[in-house]
C-alpha cells in the first residue's frame, strides 16, 4: 500500500503524523511511504533521516495522493481537494466537525478519526487524546514557571527564605494529573479537585491536597461518574458549590491550571471573572480549555493577557509546543491503530465486528457513517 506523510499545514501545528521509527516497520511490512518535504521540521526531523529509513520525500500531491494518508489534523480545503476518492484518510479529525467529516465523505474518502476510540483498556495504546494531554499537562507547568514572576519552589538562602508556589489544578484527567506530577517535582505546594471522586486517590498519591465537593444527590453522584471515562456535564447545585470552594482556593493560588473539558460540548466555566479579580498580583492562570471556550471567560484563545494583574494564557495546542515527543507518541498511537485495519497481507481491511475500528470510521463509500452534534 502507498502511504503518505503530509506536512502539516494548519497554524501552529508543529506535529507531524510519522516518524522514521513508526515509518521503518511501514515499510518492512511491505508498504511505500511518501513524506512531503519539511513534514518533520518542525518536530526535529529532517528529510534525511526519513530517508534513511527508506522512506520517499515528495511535495504535497505526493504525499496527499496516496491510497493511506496519516495526518495530525483534519485536511482543510486544498489539501481534501488532493486526496483521491477511495482513499484512507487516518488522523485527529475532530469527529463533532459534522462540515468536515461530510466534506470527507462527498470527496469519497474513508476517513477514521482517532479521539473517538472507546476508553478502554485494549484502546489504550492508540488513545491520542491521552498521549496528547500528557503533554500539554507537562507544559502547562512549564510555561506557567515561565509566566510567573516568583519561584516555584521553597528556597532557603543567604537574603532569606522564598515561600513555595501555590498551585491549584481543576481536572484531573491525564493532562491534569501529569501537572500534578511535574508541579510537584519543582517543588510547588499543590490542591487538585475534580468531578469524579474516583480520583482523589491518584491525586493524593501524588502528593496534591483533593479539593472535596461532597454530593448531596444521587443525580450529583451520578453524574460524577461519567461514562466511558469522560466526566459529564454536573447539575448546577454541585456546581455552584464547587464554584464556591474553587473560589476561595483560587484566592490563595499563585498559579491556577484549568483542564476540564467534555467531548462535543463547550467547555464548562471553572474560573470566573470574579474569581480572577481577587486573585493575587502576578498570579498565572493556564487555561488548557481554551480551544472550546474556556473554563475561564477573560481566556482568549492563542493569547496571553493580563487581566486584573493576572496573567491568563489561553494557548490552543499544547501538545504542538513540544512537537518531537508529541509527534513521536502520536506516530506510536498511529501505528497501532493500522494493525487493526491492514491486514496480515498488507491490505486496507474494516473489520465493523471491531469496537475500535467502528467507534474510529467517520465515512465511508461517500456516506457519514457516524453522525456527532
Amino acid at each position: 500500500m502507498h502511504i503518505g506523510v503530509p506536512l502539516e499545514t494548519f497554524t501552529g501545528e508543529t506535529r507531524v503524523a510519522a516518524t522514521p521509527e513508526t515509518i521503518k516497520k511501514l515499510i518492512a511490512q511491505g508498504h511505500q511511504v511518501t513524506v512531503q518535504s519539511g513534514a518533520g521540521v518542525n518536530a526535529s526531523v529532517t528529510d534525511s533521516a526519513y530517508e534513511a529509513v527508506g522512506a520517499s520525500i515528495g511535495d504535497a500531491a505526493a504525499a496527499l495522493g496516496a491510497d493511506l494518508v496519516l495526518k495530525v489534523v483534519a485536511p482543510n480545503a486544498a489539501e481534501l481537494a488532493q486526496l483521491k476518492s477511495g482513499a484512507v484518510l487516518v488522523g485527529m479529525l475532530n469527529p463533532f466537525n459534522s462540515e468536515n467529516i461530510a466534506q470527507m465523505a462527498e470527496r469519497g474518502v474513508t476517513a477514521f478519526s482517532l479521539e473517538a476510540a472507546p476508553r478502554t483498556s485494549r484502546a489504550q495504546s492508540l488513545d491520542v487524546l491521552s498521549s496528547q494531554a500528557n503533554i500539554a499537562g507537562y507544559k502547562a507547568v512549564l510555561l506557567a514557571a515561565h509566566h510567573y514572576p516568583r519561584f516555584m519552589p521553597m528556597l532557603m538562602t543567604a537574603a532569606g527564605t522564598v515561600k513555595a508556589a501555590r498551585v491549584l489544578i481543576l481536572g484531573a484527567g491525564v493532562a491534569g494529573l501529569q501537572a500534578i506530577a511535574t508541579a510537584k517535582r519543582l517543588g510547588a505546594v499543590i490542591e487538585a479537585s475534580d468531578v469524579r471522586p474516583a480520583v482523589k486517590e491518584q491525586i493524593e498519591s501524588l502528593g496534591a491536597k483533593f479539593v472535596d465537593v461532597p454530593f448531596e444527590t444521587d443525580e450529583e453522584r451520578e453524574a460524577a461518574e461519567g461514562v466511558g471515562g469522560y466526566a459529564r456535564p454536573m447539575p448546577a447545585s454541585w456546581m455552584q458549590r464547587q464554584a464556591v470552594a474553587v473560589h476561595e482556593r483560587a484566592k490563595q493560588a499563585d498559579i491556577v491550571i484549568t483542564t476540564a473539558l467534555i467531548p462535543g460540548r463547550k467547555a464548562p466555566v471553572l474560573l470566573s471573572a470574579e474569581t480572577v479579580e481577587q486573585m493575587k498580583p502576578g498570579s498565572v492562570v493556564i487555561d488548557l480549555a481554551a480551544a472550546q471556550g474556556g473554563n475561564c471567560p477573560l481566556t482568549e484563545a492563542d493569547q496571553v493577557v493580563v487581566k486584573h494583574g493576572v496573567t491568563i494564557v489561553g494557548h490552543t495546542n499544547l501538545a504542538a509546543l513540544v512537537a518531537a515527543d508529541a509527534s513521536a507518541l502520536y506516530a506510536r498511537n498511529l501505528l497501532d491503530f493500522l494493525k487493526l485495519v491492514i491486514d496480515g497481507e498488507g491490505k486496507f481491511h474494516v473489520n465493523l465486528e471491531d469496537d475500535i475500528v467502528a467507534a474510529c470510521l467517520m465515512c465511508r463509500d461517500g456516506q457519514v457513517v457516524r453522525k456527532n452534534g
